[in-house]
């Protein structure tokens, strides 16, 4: 991959919120987004080929992996993979029923190192690229998000250790944003939504940091990328 453009780009969470936004910047820099979601993308989010969406549940590794190589094989390869696709299980440990906890960390960590498992090859044998979403949640902790924070936690030492173990072969970036304006929030009881004074970030400028660290040129590395609104409490 060249600096000219970001090639074939395997977005998962693809079909909404930031996955969306990061598939449509993609196209828009003359690239190919390739999107797996556990839905369609609504008409007008993000203008694919059918071929290249796929449909699977990120909870289910084996499935997962399925998918992303059947993906990967229509399009005849890929450059990069972005993995943004996330859930969440707020409430307190003692709360949260076991399977809806352990769905969270299936999808954010387990989901995330099996679509990367599966692409790695192609990433490996062309000098690719990967940037892993995590949050700042990832690196600080609120009560009522124990699922959540494990997961993400998860996710940065996932995205560390790769980055050491595939130096030289594979370009590894984590990304870690606050807060967005997404979809991410919907369905949530009251205390766990942002208020209405909240100050969140447009995932469209999210996904341009994304893009970024994707352009960077053979041998340079942009390892963590921290993306926050300005006035946003979550980071530190």
């Amino acid at each position: 991959m060249t600096t000219s453009t970001v090639g074939t780009v395997l977005v998962t969470g693809g079909a909404s919120g930031l996955g969306a936004a990061v598939a449509r910047a993609v196209a828009r820099e003359g690239g190919r987004p390739l999107v797996l979601d556990r839905r369609m993308p609504e008409p007008g989010t993000v203008d694919l080929p059918e071929g290249d969406v796929g449909i699977v549940d990120l909870a289910d590794p084996r499935a997962a992996e399925t998918a992303v190589r059947e993906l990967v094989e229509r399009a005849g390869g890929l450059d990069a993979v972005v993995t943004c696709a996330g859930t969440d299980a707020c409430g307190r440990f003692d709360e949260v029923a076991a399977a809806d906890w352990e769905r969270v960390v299936q999808v954010n960590l387990i989901g995330t190192a099996a679509v990367v498992r599966a692409a790695l090859p192609w990433l490996l044998s062309g000098g690719g690229r990967v940037v892993t979403v995590a949050s700042t949640l990832g690196l600080r902790v609120l009560s009522d998000a124990t699922a959540y924070c494990a997961s993400k936690f998860g996710v940065i030492g996932f995205s560390r250790a790769l980055a050491v173990e595939t130096q030289g072969r594979l370009g590894v970036t984590t990304l870690v944003p606050g807060g967005m304006h997404t979809a991410f929030f919907d369905g949530r009881p009251e205390q766990y939504r942002p208020g209405p004074d909240a100050k969140l970030n447009r995932p469209e400028d999210v996904a341009t940091a994304v893009l970024f660290a994707l352009r960077q040129p053979p041998g340079c590395e942009i390892r963590e990328l921290v993306v926050t609104p300005s006035v946003e409490g979550s980071w530190p």
